[in-house]
């Protein structure tokens, strides 16, 4: 049986606030003290390689995904537990979704707002029931937040969209969120 595995989506990028770094690291080690395997992008750079780098220090399994056209862009981390290459995006973002029993979204640009939004449209279809948790490290989010109250507001989406994810205000929160969601 394997273990428990958490897909974490996050910038390629550190960001301009230290503190998504750090929230980076505290999850990746976090991850790893609970025995869960770590399942993202497999970059080496920005928010991506911390939280996979403190993933292996704390002695966790990893389980990155990659497709080929990004390989030298996000300096793919050949030395996870698993690596894997895709063709594209979509597949991708397939496979790290199927690999994993839960969500987190750290900071991060428009390729994890791309992986965010994709999750919870799968989540209004029907299509899964995975916790998915937004990491909302120093108001990060806020303002994606008030976006979708907008999209309710104005009719574009039924109010339980909102329940398709939590927020967190930072990584330890974000470990006991999933302690719970995991149990």
């Amino acid at each position: 049986m394997r273990p428990k595995s958490v897909c974490v989506y996050c910038g390629s990028r550190a960001g301009a606030d230290p503190a998504y770094l750090k929230d980076a690291r505290d999850l990746g080690r976090g991850l790893a003290q609970e025995g869960w395997r770590l399942v993202y992008g497999a970059g080496d750079v920005g928010l991506m390689g911390a939280v996979a780098r403190e993933a292996q220090n704390a002695g966790g399994e990893t389980f990155g995904v990659i497709p080929q056209h990004l390989v030298a862009w996000e300096v793919g981390k050949t030395d996870l537990t698993s690596y894997v290459v895709t063709e594209t995006m979509h597949e991708r973002k397939k496979v790290m979704f199927m690999n994993c029993d839960a969500v987190v979204v750290l900071p991060g640009g428009a390729g994890s707002l791309d992986e965010l939004f994709e999750v919870l449209t799968w989540r209004q279809l029907g299509l899964h029931e995975k916790p998915v948790f937004l990491v909302n490290t120093n108001g990060y989010w806020d303002p994606l937040i008030l976006l979708l109250q907008h999209v309710t507001q104005q009719g574009f989406a039924e109010n339980s969209l909102h329940s398709y994810y939590s927020t967190v205000p930072d990584a330890a929160a974000a470990r006991t969120a999933l302690r719970r969601a995991l149990s």
